[in-house]
């Protein structure tokens, strides 16, 4: 594979060991490249703005700086870089927290054997990645919770513009939502720039929260 079409990879986490244990895992994919390791918030923003990777996974509790101050600063500093949290947290109260600083990603550090890879790989193609099967259902609730708009109303969108939101929302690429549309990577650009144009909105996290604040998303 070409170096260029790498997805390239800093860790983020205080521990060398299991900093170690992601590198020799993500260094075995033929499409993935570890280019830094960090071990705390201040050093992992310094590395992302030299290195400028495809993504950072960041773990949430680190000396200093914590992970979602360090989240909220590479958003705001390097957003061609997309931010993927990984915790020992599985409460959905850090997930909403993670979306809210512009995280795009998360996965718990028990099921990262099985999730990681796949995660990596989808927030890097424009997606979004929650860790459990729930997590549609725990964020409509909450939401519902705190009193969000009439989800009836959609901001304006046009028919195909509300489908690219949905798509998007649900976690399928650019290029996935051309083939299932029917139509061109380039067309399905210009959809997704326009419905963020519309709404005002500034991270792909913010399309997710939408799209559930609008009842868009499949139960």
């Amino acid at each position: 594979m070409d170096e260029a079409e790498k997805i390239t990879v800093v860790l983020a986490d205080d521990h060398a060991v299991l900093r170690a244990g992601l590198r020799s895992l993500l260094d075995a994919e033929p499409d993935i490249e570890v280019v830094g390791e960090a071990g705390d918030g201040e050093a992992a923003i310094e590395l992302v703005r030299g290195l400028q990777p495809t993504v950072v996974v960041m773990d949430l509790s680190m000396p200093g700086k914590g992970g979602l101050a360090a989240i909220k600063e590479i958003v705001a500093d390097v957003p061609g870089t997309h931010v993927l949290v990984l915790t020992m947290h599985d409460d959905e109260q850090y997930l909403y927290h993670v979306l809210q600083a512009g995280g795009e990603g998360y996965v718990v550090k028990s099921s990262a054997d099985t999730d990681l890879l796949s995660a990596i790989r989808t927030v890097a193609h424009g997606g979004v990645f929650v860790y459990a099967p729930a997590a549609a259902h725990i964020l409509k609730g909450y939401v519902e919770a705190s009193g969000m708009p009439d989800p009836s109303k959609k901001g304006g969108l046009s028919e195909r513009e509300v489908e690219v939101l949905q798509l998007t929302a649900e976690g399928f690429t650019n290029q996935e939502i051309a083939e299932k549309l029917f139509l061109s990577r380039k067309t399905v650009d210009s959809y997704r720039s326009r419905i963020m144009d519309k709404l005002n909105l500034q991270h792909r996290s913010e399309l997710v929260r939408y799209a559930l604040q609008k009842g868009l998303l499949h139960e």
